[in-house]
């Protein structure tokens, strides 16, 4: 009987540490973004428009506190009363509204600039509907997928602010940061997901398992609005949310093969003929991040199930269920098609590792 090898802690770390560095490296690469722009007349010109408009979304959020600074350079007791009892005024009547058309403008035009940057990278993709996704059961399907995903948007972004309220110390801010990053992560590259034709639990399982990448990809948009109010860090995120989509298009997530990273990272040795040795069983393969935010999601399914008479909820529910190839994961070489991983097993059975969740 065959027993599998594993890493040693110091290099599933090594690797954990490059993943990072990638995930990094490619949430930098504003060449990208200004060759893009550039070379495509179509790109340069959704990037502008969000660019002008959400520059107008912040500014107004700013030009409040800006007139009274200049209205009482010196009375900061006049300032504070002023804000307080009239800012809310300005911000209803003004700022919301705009933020608000700015935000849906923005989803229009990065929706563009992700199919086209999309195209540009890896050529059109024609998708054909099918009678099943033209009949009124695929109708009704679309519809609760859709449901689904706008909780989910929901949800991701009520748990983090819900983990900054935590009583516990710097425990709650910390731990709110780093699903924000993952969320982060998530929004910039479904653009990219979706047009693979990755479902809703391909996507989040993809993302758990190279959770190391993520982090860091989604830590640049996280630093720059976590720490402001929550309408100038939306503004702020509208802001360089193309960017993101671009490099999401051209971005190379690492490791290719979680369970087996080594033969996708620069520390692979050709030499090398072990293909059964797995990372460290201290160091989580896959880290369920979203795992609080699915658990919020059933319970707000189950209460719309309880108000809809069960059918609309059950309905809805599905696509939270449905979990077809969940170990199809993305080619490093073509980033397009998806290629289904070989199981790994031993002796014939299923393999279990310490701190993650079981092979299949």
């Amino acid at each position: 009987m065959a027993y599998p090898q594993f890493h040693s802690v110091q290099h599933t770390l090594s690797l954990v540490c490059y993943a990072l560095g990638r995930g990094l490296i490619d949430s930098s690469r504003w060449d990208i973004v200004v060759s893009t722009m550039s070379n495509d007349v179509e790109v340069r010109t959704n990037v502008l428009k969000s660019l002008l408009l959400n520059s107008l979304s912040l500014a107004s959020i700013y030009t409040f506190d800006f007139v009274l600074l200049l209205i009482f350079p010196h009375g900061r007791n006049e300032q504070q009363w002023l804000h307080r009892n009239i800012g809310w005024f300005y911000n209803i009547l003004w700022v919301l509204p705009v933020v608000t058309i700015s935000l849906y403008l923005n989803r229009t035009w990065s929706s563009t600039i992700a199919s086209r940057t999309f195209a540009l990278q890896h050529g059109s993709r024609n998708h054909h509907h099918t009678p099943e996704q033209a009949s009124y059961g695929g109708m009704l399907t679309a519809i609760a997928t859709s449901a689904y995903r706008a909780i989910m948007v929901c949800t991701s972004v009520a748990v983090p602010f819900l983990l900054r309220m935590l009583p516990i110390p710097y425990a709650g801010e910390v731990a709110g940061v780093l699903l924000f990053c993952w969320v982060d992560a998530y929004v910039m590259l479904v653009f990219v997901w979706i047009a693979k034709g990755m479902s809703l639990s391909q996507r989040v399982r993809h993302l758990e398992d190279r959770w190391a990448y993520y982090l860091a990809f989604g830590l640049p948009s996280t630093v720059l609005c976590t720490w402001s109010s929550s309408l100038a860090s939306a503004a702020i995120f509208a802001l360089v949310f193309p960017a993101y989509i671009i490099m999401a298009t051209h971005a190379r997530p690492v490791p290719l093969d979680p369970y087996h990273p080594v033969a996708s990272t620069r520390y692979s040795d050709k030499n090398t003929t072990d293909t059964e040795t797995y990372p460290s069983p201290f160091i989580p393969i896959r880290l369920p991040v979203f795992a609080p935010v699915l658990w919020l999601n059933d319970r707000i399914i189950e209460l719309l199930n309880i108000v809809a008479g069960g059918s609309t909820g059950a309905q809805i529910r599905q696509e939270r269920m449905r979990s077809p190839e969940l170990d199809r994961t993305e080619s490093g070489t073509q980033g397009v098609e998806m290629n289904a991983l070989p199981r790994r097993t031993v002796a014939g059975q299923r393999v279990t590792i310490v701190g993650t969740r079981k092979f299949e």
